[in-house]
C-alpha cells in the first residue's frame, strides 16, 4: 500500500477517535473546545426559524493545522 491510502486511514481512525471522545467525554473536556466555532470572523445568523451557521475562521484554522501535519509527514 502507498503512503497515501495509510495516511487516509490512519485520518480516518483518529477523526473517528476524536468524535468518541469528544461526544463521550466529562464537561470540563468540551469547555475545552468550546471556542471551536464560535471564532471571530464565523457566520451566525438566525432569524425565527431559520439558522445559518458558515464556519469560515474555524474551518481555515482546522485547514492550517492539517497542512502542517502533512508537511510533518513528508
Amino acid at each position: 500500500m502507498t503512503a497515501i491510502p495509510k495516511l487516509v486511514i490512519f485520518l480516518g481512525i483518529a477523526l473517528i477517535l476524536v468524535g468518541l471522545l469528544w461526544a463521550y467525554s466529562p464537561a470540563t473536556l468540551r469547555t475545552l473546545f468550546g471556542w471551536f466555532g464560535r471564532l471571530p470572523g464565523d457566520i451566525r445568523y438566525q432569524n425565527g426559524n431559520t439558522f445559518v451557521f458558515v464556519p469560515w475562521v474555524s474551518m481555515l484554522l482546522v485547514s492550517v493545522l492539517i497542512s502542517i501535519v502533512s508537511r510533518f509527514f513528508r
